[in-house]
């Protein structure tokens, strides 16, 4: 397969600066108090390392807060400071290739969303709470972090607040203690994760279980919202447990052990993925296609963008490609609308869109531009009916056990199509569809 050439570099072209290929984080222990009312946020950020290249500088990503402390290995660091959006940390002597060591970094400041290509990213102020949407790179804004999607880590996030506030983080909460009119709540995810895909909600929330009757299947789901819209978020929702069966025997096991819908009082634009839960404004608790294929949309992501994380921006087809293919796979089970058809409306927009972007590689500016999803659905679409039903769902099965919780790229993709699936070329028949111009045929 033909991808455009780039000059040739260990950092992502996408990334544009962010995130560093000197060390990886193996596990980040977060140590948050938010004051909701002046919207500050102190912290204290555990980074537990291993250096991948030789040197003694550390760029940390880090934006819009201020360190105040550096230790490493338990020794204060004499020489650190802020540079642009990074937190440059010089050692005392050189780090080698595998060795360990541990980052540890005081923080504070008034937390914003970052400005980009993208809009704005990371943390935002609600009406009443918080709400952190950090793709692609907002996670600085709430924690120093090696900020990239190839780097995955496992999290521990402990959250102080106000009291009669509830924040929901990645994972399983473990623990809730209470100290006059602040609570601390922590919450463990011991599976890899990509920075960008933790989270930090705030608001005043309950837990409301969307599935409680559903004895047979294995997956909690829950709604985090505020009580009066309870069963306004109940009746939104109620088709996710069937959704998560539809997934599931489309896509193999849920990768993660929960999943919970956050349900914010505000309207938001669109609905936002994380790593075991998703975002959603009160506006997308309705029972329209368009509501429920954005729910749909999101849950999708728990295979295709979190537990299989594209390494690199470039591939985000293969987040976005398979999340719309999603919506199509449940617009046919719903009883809404076969996926040939989805497909072929799909295919007659593109065709009087311009054709002047390569989904395999759309670049920074265009990555999330919509024609990257229906276009990569299209492509999904065509290796289908090219393989058939039973090789291609057998496929979609094994392309999510192989490589669950890693990183993927199309090159991997393409490869393990050809293994798996006799009788195709997928390199041929993927090609056009995501590194021509031109649309191909509806498949």
């Amino acid at each position: 397969m033909t991808a455009p050439s780039t000059t040739p570099s260990t950092a992502d072209q996408y990334a544009l600066g962010h995130g560093s290929t000197g060390y990886r984080v193996d596990r980040y222990e977060l140590d948050l108090d938010v004051r909701l009312a002046s919207n500050r946020l102190t912290g204290r950020a555990l980074l537990h390392c291993t250096a991948l290249e030789p040197g003694n500088t550390l760029l940390v990503d880090l934006v819009g807060l201020r360190a105040s402390k550096v230790s490493l290995d338990g020794r204060k660091v004499q020489k650190f400071s802020h540079r642009a959006e990074h937190l440059v940390v010089t050692a005392g002597a050189p780090l080698k290739p595998g060795q360990t060591f541990l980052l540890d970094i005081k923080y504070d400041g008034i937390p914003r969303p970052r400005k980009g290509l993208w809009g704005e990213v990371g943390w935002e102020e609600l009406n009443d709470g918080v709400l952190v949407a950090g793709q692609p790179n907002g996670a600085a804004s709430w924690f120093p972090c090696n900020d990239h999607p190839r780097s995955k880590s496992t999290f521990l996030i402990s959250v102080t607040t106000d009291e009669n506030y509830r924040p929901v983080c990645n994972g399983q909460l473990i623990s809730r203690t209470r100290k006059s009119s602040r609570e601390t709540w922590v919450y463990e995810h011991n599976v890899p994760m990509a920075t960008y895909l933790a989270t930090l909600q705030i608001g005043r929330y309950v837990m409301v279980p969307l599935n409680p009757d559903d004895t047979h299947h294995r997956v909690p789901q829950f709604a985090a919202v505020t009580a009066a819209r309870s069963e306004e978020a109940r009746h939104g929702l109620r088709r996710q447990p069937d959704m998560m069966r539809t997934f599931e025997d489309c896509f193999g096991p849920y990768p993660f052990t929960e999943y919970t819908s956050v349900v914010t009082e505000d309207e938001l634009d669109i609905p936002l993925e994380a790593q075991t839960l998703s975002i959603f404004g009160r506006n997308h608790m309705r029972d329209t296609w368009e509501a429920q294929r954005l729910i749909a949309h999101e849950l999708s992501h728990q295979w295709f963008g979190n537990s299989l994380t594209a390494g690199t921006w470039k591939d985000i087809w293969l987040h976005e490609g398979f999340a719309c293919y999603a919506e199509w796979l449940w617009s046919e089970e719903s009883g809404t609308m076969p996926v040939a058809e989805r497909a072929a409306a799909a295919w007659k927009r593109l065709q009087m869109s311009a054709q002047d972007l390569l989904v395999g590689d759309p670049g920074p500016e265009l990555m999330f531009d919509d024609r990257v999803y229906k276009r990569g659905a299209l492509a999904v679409h065509a290796l289908r009916v090219a393989a058939g039903d039973e090789a291609f769902f057998g496929f979609l099965q094994y392309w999510t056990a192989t490589n669950r919780h890693g990183s993927v790229s199309t090159e991997a993709f393409v490869t393990a199509a050809g293994s798996f699936i006799p009788g195709i070329n997928p390199e041929a028949l993927l090609q056009p569809w995501l590194y021509e111009a031109a649309l191909p045929p509806l498949p």
